[in-house]
């Protein structure tokens, strides 16, 4: 018997270039767009390793628990780091990246999260990059969390690396992920005699074997399933149109933390501003863990979850990204969290759909 999910044909190197066009398209970037087959970590790693070597020094910008991973693999491939933190509810500033980069004239190379979708907050990536542009360091960005969800324009801010992945607001499977890549990052990736090679983690092969050769020939049997999804969630993303997209993550963002104020629950990102729109959270009296068991028993259906690590005593997350940024979800996580709390949701229900309307007027 046929399925539709399993007797699938090969994905050609056509379509496979057509939806690498289409990634170029969404971040509005006329650099170089790889589909990597495999969760945004690998491309993120692919990059550092690409670009890191000894005798290189980085600045790590750590503004939650991915930016500690950077400094990880940074450290790995021997060059000297700088590690640049803030505390996790809050945002860095541009003149903090500034003064890190006079300090050190050497920094090389520059890496940031857009969006922490574990901690809420997010960065504001065109000031800093108009800093480490005028430095003359190569910059390198996660924004897995925040394409589609918030402003993100890669050439504009002089980003040479732009890492996405599908799985947040995006809507898509977290199995396919994309990076777009500047010619000053092409350069440099070929001058580092350690950027990997032959591996699954090579940049350098899809540039040389697929890009240079006018995308003639895959590099390797596509995994199709994901692809299809991802072209889905650019067919989605295009028929409801960018900007809608990412003002409903806005006001979702808003909608959600009017809610939580009114439950007398406080936000962990104080300044609205800082608080990125893909997921909200918030900082709770008891045990967060036990409070989102209590909610999820109300509502199994409901985006939340506890803060990872040592947040999950003190951090409730709401996640509302891809479908899951509309105002039924955000009122569902509300009343299961009033639920938890022994609370009245009236007051909160009521706070979130003015703040929703309020975001979209």
């Amino acid at each position: 018997m046929n399925h539709p999910f399993l007797d699938l044909p090969p994905l050609t190197a056509e379509r496979f270039g057509s939806i690498e066009q289409r990634v170029a398209e969404l971040l509005d970037t006329r650099q170089d767009v790889v589909i990597t087959q495999g969760e945004a970590l690998l491309p993120l790693e692919a990059c550092i390793r690409s670009a890191a070597r000894p005798g290189s020094t980085a600045l790590n910008i750590v503004t939650g628990p991915y930016g500690t991973t950077f400094g990880h693999w940074l450290r790995d491939c021997g060059a000297a780091v700088v590690d640049l933190a803030v505390p996790f509810d809050t945002a860095v500033g541009a003149g903090a990246v500034a003064q890190a980069l006079a300090e050190r004239p050497e920094i090389d190379f520059v890496s940031l999260v857009h969006a922490e979708a574990a901690t809420g907050n997010t960065n504001p990536v065109a000031e800093i990059g108009e800093v480490v542009r005028a430095h003359g360091a190569l910059f390198m960005l996660d924004a897995v969390a925040s394409v589609a969800a918030e402003p993100l324009l890669p050439d504009a801010w002089g980003v040479d690396l732009c890492v996405i992945g599908a799985q947040k607001a995006m809507g898509g499977p977290a199995g396919v992920s994309a990076v777009s890549v500047s010619e000053r990052a092409w350069a440099r990736f070929a001058q580092n005699p350690a950027a990997p090679r032959r591996s699954y983690l090579s940049l350098l092969d899809w540039k040389e074997r697929w890009i240079d050769g006018g995308r003639q020939a895959l590099l390797h049997a596509p995994a199709q399933l994901e692809m299809l999804a991802l072209e889905a969630c650019l067919d989605r993303i295009a028929d409801e149109g960018l900007i809608r997209v990412t003002a409903r993550h806005a006001a979702a963002s808003a909608a959600t933390r009017a809610g939580a104020v009114a439950l007398g629950i406080a936000p962990y990102v104080p300044v609205a501003a800082q608080a990125a729109p893909v997921a909200t959270t918030l900082r709770v009296a008891d045990d967060a863990s036990l409070v989102v068991a209590r909610a999820l028993a109300a509502d199994p259906a409901a985006p939340l979850a506890a803060g990872g690590g040592a947040l999950g005593r003190e951090m409730v997350r709401v996640n509302h990204y891809g479908a899951d940024a509309a105002l039924p979800v955000v009122r569902a996580c509300l009343a299961a969290l009033a639920e938890a709390l022994a609370a009245d949701p009236s007051e909160a229900l009521a706070s979130a759909e003015a703040a929703w309307a309020a975001a979209l007027h």
